[in-house]
């Protein structure tokens, strides 16, 4: 049976990059947040947004996405209405992916609220990036070309990294690439002796 490795991380701590070493070697990624905005772009998910949230998320028929991080990343409750959304939908979209896959040893399901979630309980291993905080703030206000409070907005609705660590098996510290990459193999090799026994 094809075993299920979760890999998480904060906001900007390069869960995306180090699943993309795994993916170097040979390992199937699944990265929920990617797969998350297309599903959103479906006509029930959009409908179910728009009954929600209201018509303010959407400028000419599109859904806007800043609008809806900008209600949702102040208010908890909102979140948490979001996540009943989507992450369903994305769940479904997994398993059926999932079943392309079956032949090999473990894939990677990466996703940013992989606790928060609760899907944690359906990996059978989970592996924890870490980055200083400074340096996660910095990549993501360049990446999303948005603004300092709301990064740490996004943050403050997040696990921390201490509550992360505590829960997983493995951790990457994303600070030098070099030795993430040996980290990566290091985890993959283990990953591979025990796949038997997860």
């Amino acid at each position: 049976m094809t075993k299920i490795v979760g890999l998480t991380g904060g906001i900007g701590s390069g869960k995306t990059t180090i699943a993309k070493h795994f993916e170097l070697l040979g390992v199937p990624i699944y990265i929920a947040d990617e797969h998350a905005r297309q599903l959103m772009q479906s006509k029930a998910i959009l409908e179910a947004l728009k009954q929600t949230f209201g018509t303010s998320i959407f400028e000419a028929e599109q859904l806007h996405r800043p609008s809806l991080a900008a209600i949702v990343f102040q208010n908890p409750a909102k979140l948490q209405q979001l996540n009943a959304i989507v992450h369903p939908a994305v769940q479904h979209h997994f398993q059926h992916w999932l079943l392309s896959y079956t032949t090999y040893p473990y894939v990677i399901y990466e996703a940013a609220i992989l606790f928060e979630s609760g899907n944690y309980q359906n990996c059978h291993s989970i592996i924890c990036v870490t980055a200083p905080l400074e340096s996660r703030i910095e990549r993501v206000i360049e990446r999303d070309h948005t603004t300092r409070a709301l990064v740490e907005k996004r943050i403050a609705a997040q696990w921390t990294d201490a509550q992360r660590i505590s829960k997983s098996d493995f951790v990457i510290e994303n600070l030098d690439l070099e030795l993430a990459k040996e980290n990566v193999e290091k985890i993959h090799k283990i990953l591979m002796i025990k796949q038997n026994d997860l």
